[in-house]
């Protein structure tokens, strides 16, 4: 089979320690699939509405200028991690993701994809995952590749923008119990309060489980829980729904093409299993599982965690 032509996008997006990058990482094997390396973080300084006090301009769905250039149009998405892995690798936490990818060349091959195109959103987004994969010479290619693969936390609330420019594109929303998230989430250097966090947390979920209806066919939520019970039962009939086929790599998390034992430094998920996810959420005080419990009641009754 050969590498589709067309240009087929699929998202994924999660509340931060929801377990986006694990399946990331589970889905990056898979070898119809071009898999963005780090979090695909595509948004830039000009988002500005509503939610841009509430979510980082990076996981957002991008705006650019009216008027401008391809050009600085490459330099305007922050894609912090890549950028920062390949321009500094000294002063990257994925040292021992060895890749070679050179930003000048990627640049170059945008500009050249770009050459002759309308000045579109979609034109450029689709520009930047193509560049990459051009030039990331050592990627691990199957020569069945048929879509691109990003990861963006909590992208999946800009659906509606995705899907105006992507009508065939998909997007996978994964969940997780906010007693785990909340508890991996204060591992993190300055983290968020718990009222915060939880708050934040129902919002992105509220929004999901929205979009999931509004776009049934497109919109995909799946459970962090049922991921580490049984991946190949959940892959088995998620792929399906993206229109590609089942493949053993699935069943383990990897970076490019090669098994990991652990998900860090992509995010603290550290070990993805049943057991490591309850042994999380027990490292909280009865305090904050009581204060979760209270602020999440509504969610967590939908999501099926009221019984966790």
């Amino acid at each position: 089979m050969k590498a589709s032509k067309e240009f087929r996008l699929i998202m994924i997006s999660a509340m931060y320690e929801n377990g986006g990058n694990t399946t990331h990482r589970f889905l990056d094997g898979h070898p119809q699939l071009y898999v963005y390396p780090f979090e695909s973080q595509l948004g830039t300084i000009l988002v500005n509405d509503y939610m841009s006090s509430i979510f980082p301009l990076k996981y957002r769905w991008p705006e650019f200028p009216m008027h401008g250039d391809f050009d600085k149009d490459y330099e305007l998405i922050i894609d912090e991690e890549l950028k920062r892995h390949v321009k500094t690798p000294f002063a990257s936490k994925f040292k021992d993701a060895d890749m070679k990818l050179s930003d000048q060349v990627r640049k170059k091959t945008f500009l050249q994809l770009l050459k002759g195109q309308t000045r579109k959103r979609k034109n450029i987004v689709e520009a930047f995952f193509r560049s990459t994969f051009e030039a990331w010479k050592d990627y691990n290619r199957s020569g069945k590749e048929v879509a691109y693969l990003g990861y963006s936390p909590v992208v999946g609330v800009d659906a509606e923008k995705i899907f105006l420019d992507f009508p065939n594109s998909h997007i996978i929303h994964v969940v997780r119990n906010p007693y785990s998230a909340y508890s991996d989430t204060k591992k993190r250097p300055v983290p968020y309060s718990l009222s915060k966090y939880v708050t934040i947390w129902n919002m992105v979920q509220l929004s999901a489980l929205n979009f999931a209806q509004m776009y049934h066919k497109n919109f995909h939520l799946i459970r962090f829980e049922d991921l580490v019970t049984n991946p190949k039962k959940l892959f088995s009939d998620l792929v399906k729904k993206l229109g590609l086929k089942y493949d053993q790599a699935l069943e383990y998390p990897s970076w490019n093409t090669k098994k990991l034992e652990t998900v860090v430094p992509w995010g603290t998920i550290m070990t993805p299993t049943q057991k490591a996810n309850k042994t999380t959420m027990n490292e909280l005080s009865a305090k904050e599982i009581k204060d979760i419990k209270e602020r999440t009641v509504v969610i967590n009754k939908i999501l099926g965690y009221d019984r966790f």
